[in-house]
């Protein structure tokens, strides 16, 4: 079998596709094609003080690395308690999202006994009408 060298490592490998391999693995594949992807620093000619590059290279892109300030963060948290304030006075009470507390009152609410009635009339002693859990019917309790 004919041995073939790798594009990337220069190793000898014995290929196991059928077509011809250019590289030994799948690492030396995906490391040539990132060595190929990566921006290299050129270095540029100046004529009549104006900078020109190659035309064939992309242009050059410094990287900053940004550092974390105690203004930085200041002022992220009043951009964000500013927005959350003003999310909370534009949003009525009926779309604002439920609490712990409201769930709590809820579900006493539900493991009650009686449930109030609305929509119906108080009786003539004046008790409000309740829907019984148990008794599945109708009691009038005063509160």
């Amino acid at each position: 079998m004919k041995l073939y060298t790798c594009n990337y490592c220069y190793s000898e490998f014995e290929p196991t596709r059928r077509r011809v391999q250019k590289y030994c693995s799948n690492t030396c594949r995906s490391k040539a094609y990132h060595a190929r992807k990566t921006i290299t620093n050129t270095p540029t000619t100046q004529t009549n003080s104006a900078i020109s590059t190659t035309l064939d290279s992309p242009p050059v892109e410094t990287n900053k690395i940004e550092s974390m300030s105690t203004s930085g963060v200041g002022n992220a948290a009043a951009g964000a308690l500013i927005a959350d304030g003003l999310k909370s006075l534009i949003t009525s009470n009926k779309n604002k999202p439920a609490t712990k507390g409201d769930l709590d009152d809820l579900k006493l609410l539900l493991t009650n006994r009686y449930l109030p009635i609305n929509n119906m009339q108080q009786d003539q002693y004046g008790r409000s009408p309740f829907y019984d859990v148990e008794t599945r019917g109708v009691v009038y309790l005063k509160l």
